[in-house]
């Protein structure tokens, strides 16, 4: 499990993030911005290639990868990134960003069309909270939901997706009464439900679960997977939302944490592998665009502050100083993260 755990981890960071520097790569070779090196890993280095100008490199620390650009903030630099136009350089700096967006609709279609387990049933409903949506639409225990908004409901991770989809709308119920009726209901999902309660106030059961082994065709597999893609940036901005709407708290996870995941879902088989990647592709994504000093979102917003200033640029020493400062601000978040993973699997948790 340890061994499986680290490879994976190994193997899944390191693809997602090759694919981010990619982006990078391939935009700035072609808009002129000189790359000395593309690397995978970090150095010291194991041994490199150079192809024009560029040199290909294998290093010894074989998590992640980079790209080396000339003059990343010093516009007098020939050929520097900073030398470039505005929207060039925005160009660069949020391709690894969209690269890493974009790969989770590839993953997630081939998790569909990699043969998976699928578990079905009839999710049924337990418990209604008072005064909840769900008792005001007259939901009741025993019923059966059968779909939300037109989505069949065929296990409870269904339901909570599509429920956390619809924070604050409308949402359309079908649901099977103990008596065998059919009735559709409203409700709206509720972003700052009470404590120990749900978005909508229920507690489900999975009843006579079956579970089938299959993979979807080719063209069926790409449109589930636009449709993943599109669902979990869904489910990122609600959660994102809920953080000062609703009453969610913030819980990061560090490398350990998410090593950890990683290890239970390579466990699981190759397509929830697969989906767990795509996932954090797309959390890498966005946590890379957050206008946070060091990250790409933190170099953009330097790029929209010269658009604001009509040209006028921060020198490049104070924002070379500005991302350093928050460069070694996020080493040391991640360090506490670290610890608090380490802490909760040692206590028996979970990220």
């Amino acid at each position: 499990m340890l061994v499986t755990t680290i490879v994976s981890f190994i193997l899944v960071f390191t693809g997602i993030i090759l694919a981010h520097e990619f982006g990078h790569f391939i935009t700035a070779k072609l808009s002129g911005v000189k790359v000395e090196e593309f690397g995978l890993g970090y150095p010291p280095r194991i041994f490199g290639i150079k192809r024009g100008e560029t040199v290909y490199s294998v290093n010894w620390l074989f998590f992640g990868g980079f790209t080396k650009m000339v003059g990343e903030e010093d516009p007098s630099s020939p050929r520097s990134l900073a030398s470039k136009s505005r929207a060039t350089r925005a160009l660069v700096l949020s391709a690894g960003a969209i690269i890493n967006a974009l790969l989770p609709f590839i993953l997630f279609s081939v998790a569909y069309m990699v043969p998976h387990n699928m578990v079905s049933g009839q999710v049924t409903v337990q418990e209604v909270a008072t005064s909840s949506p769900a008792e005001a639409a007259g939901i009741t225990a025993g019923d059966i939901i059968i779909s939300v908004n037109g989505k069949a409901i065929q296990n409870n991770a269904d339901l909570s997706r599509y429920i956390t989809m619809n924070l604050g709308k409308e949402t359309t119920l079908v649901v099977q009464t103990p008596q065998s009726t059919v009735e559709t209901v409203t409700l709206v999902p509720r972003w700052k439900p009470p404590e120990g309660q749900g978005a909508v106030g229920i507690s489900t059961l999975l009843e006579n679960p079956v579970v089938s082994k299959k993979g979807e065709p080719f063209f069926r597999s790409i449109s589930l997977g636009v449709n993943e893609t599109f669902q979990t940036m869904v489910l990122f901005k609600n959660a994102i939302l809920s953080l000062f709407v609703g009453t969610s708290s913030m819980q990061l996870t560090g490398p350990v944490g998410i090593a950890q995941l990683t290890g239970e879902a390579a466990q699981a088989g190759i397509s929830p592998l697969l989906e767990f990647t795509g996932f954090l592709s797309l959390s890498v994504a966005i946590m890379n665009l957050l206008p946070l000093p060091a990250l790409d979102g933190g170099r953009l917003a330097f790029v929209f502050l010269e658009w604001v200033r009509r040209g006028k640029r921060v020198s490049p020493k104070t924002e070379g100083m500005v991302h350093f400062i928050g460069f070694v601000l996020l080493i040391g978040l991640a360090l506490i993260v670290t610890y608090q993973d380490i802490v909760r699997i040692v206590s028996g948790g979970s990220p």
